[in-house]
């Protein structure tokens, strides 16, 4: 195959998947709007308080997914048995998350969100949030792993259609119980359950005409296996908690600046954020099925220019995505915003202009872990996602908000974004020369 064809194939995986992400974010951002709309500041602060625990299980779900997807990309031309039985481990695991989330649906719900630090309304209305969202935790997963192993079986349309349909499907209910029906948080959260069971129930013809190369079979669980799904995909899962690690942390520091208004702004920021992100996964997800299947057929060259597309592509989005955060920060606050609070504006606006600044240093270091994930070298995937997600964060954004308070919280995430990606390109450069 030629460089041409490369391109087109990056193309299509990529743009599916990226539009796949971006419709799969709409879940926070459609909240986030609706939320600020019908209740308000607390509201708003709860949900920012209890989305770092959305984080933790997105993030399992992607660790199966992406971890069960790369292992059957590489291994797939081994024959029907073998990939089957990477399947119904990874459904295993699944299970075996399932059951640890419904356990703390149960029992750690109140344990979770007094490590939040909220208060009155606040507290009740987190943990309302949080305790659906819990209880909803075995959809998320099997849909995570479901959309994993479509994608990876040449698929990508119907992926990015279940994600899109999810997705859709979130924001029009978001509207439907918050506003006529009047549940408040729980039918925002309720809404945020039902979007992955619209999602598998759009891949279900997939199933039903038996169109699938992997199924299900009867097998124990193989610990090497298992083992080896969890290692592939610790790096989307250390990703997705990297987010939530973010934002638990900031907002502690902002409690004991600002008050709830300090996180309401961070809100703002952090589920706008969250849609950024989203792209750069998508991209990230989008070339894994084309790594993964180069590096078992051991297309070198292939490789490379997959890994060259993906940082080009996310260059040029990192640079619009920042020009209209900066020009319109004062807009895309005010969608948000309707109480009109003046504080709440005066902090976020210069905050969103500092914060996506790390738009292509987080895009780099989203891409390049994915890279390694797929090609099986794991152990720099792992030390990249590890470094942003708490070794780097959690000292840089302490120091700085003592320097600099609020400014210094925002100039945190930019600042250790950039020093990760430098180390990232240090490791990629030395294992490319070995």
């Amino acid at each position: 195959m030629n460089q041409s064809s490369w391109l087109r194939e990056f193309a299509r995986y990529s743009s599916l998947n990226v539009l796949g992400m971006i419709g799969l974010s709409f879940y926070i951002l459609a909240d986030t709007f609706f939320v600020s709309q019908g209740l308000g500041t607390d509201g708003l602060a709860a949900l920012n308080l209890a989305i770092p625990f959305y984080s933790m299980i997105q993030g399992t779900a992607l660790m199966l997914g992406m971890g069960g997807g790369i292992r059957f990309a590489i291994q797939k031309h081994q024959g029907q048995e073998k990939i089957n039985r990477i399947f119904t481990n990874t459904l295993y695991l699944g299970g075996m998350a399932a059951v640890i989330f419904l356990t703390l649906a149960l029992v750690g719900t109140h344990w979770m969100v007094g490590l939040t630090g909220a208060s009155g309304n606040v507290y009740q209305m987190t943990h309302t949030y949080l305790q659906v969202l819990l209880c909803f935790s075995p959809a998320f997963l099997l849909n995570n792993i479901l959309l994993c192993f479509v994608r990876n079986d040449g698929m990508p349309q119907l992926a990015m259609a279940a994600m899109i349909g999810g997705s859709l499907s979130n924001v029009v209910l978001d509207y439907i119980f918050i506003f006529p029906c009047n549940m408040g948080i729980f039918g925002a959260v309720f809404a945020t359950g039902l979007a992955p069971i619209i999602s598998m129930a759009i891949l279900s013809p997939f199933f039903i005409l038996k169109k699938n190369h992997f199924r299900p079979v009867r097998c124990g669980l193989n610990l090497r296996l298992g083992g080896g799904i969890l290692s592939g995909g610790l790096p989307s899962l250390i990703t997705e908690i990297s987010s939530g690690v973010v934002i638990m942390v900031f907002n502690t520091i902002l409690l004991s600046l600002e008050g709830n208004t300090g996180v309401a702004a961070y809100g703002v920021i952090a589920n706008l954020s969250l849609v950024v992100t989203s792209i750069y996964t998508g991209i990230a997800q989008g070339i894994q099925p084309i790594l993964s299947t180069s590096f078992g057929r051991r297309e070198i060259k292939k490789m490379g220019a997959i890994l060259g597309y993906a940082l080009i592509t996310m260059g040029i989005l990192s640079l619009a995505v920042y020009a209209g955060a900066y020009f319109g920060a004062e807009e895309l606050t005010a969608i948000f915003n309707r109480e009109g609070d003046r504080l709440l504006a005066q902090l976020a606006v210069p905050g969103m202009r500092l914060y996506f600044l790390a738009c292509p240093f987080v895009g780099f270091n989203i891409i390049l872990s994915a890279y390694f994930a797929a090609v099986d070298r794991v152990r720099p995937a792992q030390v990249l996602s590890l470094l942003r997600g708490v070794v780097v964060i959690i000292p840089m954004a302490i120091l700085l908000s003592r320097l600099w308070g609020t400014s210094g919280v925002w100039c945190s995430f930019p600042l250790t974004e950039l020093v990760v990606s430098l180390a990232g390109l240090g490791v990629y450069l030395k294992r490319k020369t070995n």
